[in-house]
Formats: structure tokens, C-alpha cells, sequence
């Protein structure tokens, strides 16, 4: 059997080669960095987009040259949804790091309870429809990124799917979840 070809630094795969030791491959330099944002009504229920490969989504997207994540989030919001909230309204309170997809991600989770709007699907060829969920009753088939802002917002949300990614705290947020 010939050896696993070696990623940047070695075979990436321990069993795929037994001539060569086995490292940890190196993280890609091209980081996908986006924000996911949790958008809470009045009667506490979180927004989720339908995607039209069956997963649910938070409003949220790529981070753009030179904006920050609660401008990036307030720009997807009103791109996504039509709703709007002004960036000083946006708490960010973690950013998360995985590779689910084999891209690594930096998702920054983000939580706003002041949008201001009627959702609206402006995006049709992304999402089917916006709907609201109460915490107990969020859908299962959730997207990667999506799972872990949740997890961060709703800490009580035990139901979710379970993802790895490594979390960095931005700051404390007093609550179980947002009000």
C-alpha cells in the first residue's frame, strides 16, 4: 500500500500511512469569517430561514474587508430578511472556529432583541421562507454554523445536534437566554 499523500505538514490521515508518523494537518490559511445572527421577537421566538436543501438557518453571512461582526450582521439581516437593527444593538458574544465542511469557519454568534420589520424572503434563490421558533422548538436540521451560535444564545436549547468547534468567549452575558 503506498503512503497517504502528505498534507502541510505530514500524512493527515493515521491509518492511511505507516512509514511516516502521523501529524495534525495544518489549519488553511483562508478562513471563510461570517456571523451568525439570533433575532428575538417580542414573545421570545428566534427567526430561521428554510433553505432550500431542507436546513434551517439563522440570518447571517460573510463578514466584509473592513466591517465589523455587528455591522456584517445588521448588513445580512436587512439583506436576508428586510428587518433591520442597528449595529450598536447587536451583542456578539462568541466567535467559534470549526472545519464541519472542510473549510475552516470563524462564525461569530450574534444576538439582537430590537429588529425592527416584517421578515421577508429577498433572497429566494437561498431561503424559501423566514419563520419564527420558539427556543423548545427549533428544527433539528440545522446548518453547521447555525447550530453553534445557538448553542451559544440559547445555552437551555439541549435538543440541538451536536458540532465541533473550538469557542472563544468575546464576553459574559447575564441570562439563560435572550429576553
Amino acid at each position: 500500500m503506498a503512503p497517504a499523500p502528505a498534507g502541510p505538514t505530514g500524512p493527515t490521515d493515521p491509518a492511511a500511512s505507516t512509514t511516516e508518523p502521523w501529524v495534525r494537518a495544518a489549519p488553511r490559511p483562508n478562513a471563510v469569517v461570517g456571523v451568525g445572527l439570533v433575532v428575538v421577537d417580542t414573545d421570545g421566538r428566534i427567526l430561521l430561514g428554510l433553505a432550500h436543501d431542507g436546513r434551517w438557518e439563522l440570518p447571517g453571512g460573510k463578514v466584509d474587508p473592513g466591517e465589523g461582526f455587528e455591522q456584517a450582521a445588521a448588513r445580512e439581516l436587512a439583506e436576508e430578511t428586510s428587518l433591520r437593527a442597528k449595529p450598536e444593538d447587536i451583542d456578539v458574544l462568541a466567535v467559534h472556529i470549526d472545519s464541519a465542511s472542510g473549510v475552516t469557519r470563524l462564525t461569530a454568534a450574534a444576538v439582537t432583541r430590537t429588529a425592527e420589520g416584517t421578515p421577508a424572503v429577498t433572497e429566494p434563490d437561498k431561503i424559501a421562507r423566514w419563520a419564527w421558533f420558539a427556543p423548545t422548538e427549533i428544527p433539528a436540521d440545522l446548518y453547521v454554523p447555525s447550530v453553534t451560535v445557538l448553542r451559544t444564545c440559547l445555552p437551555e436549547a439541549r435538543d440541538l445536534p451536536t458540532v465541533s468547534t473550538y469557542d472563544y468567549a468575546t464576553h459574559g452575558w447575564a441570562g439563560t437566554h435572550p429576553q
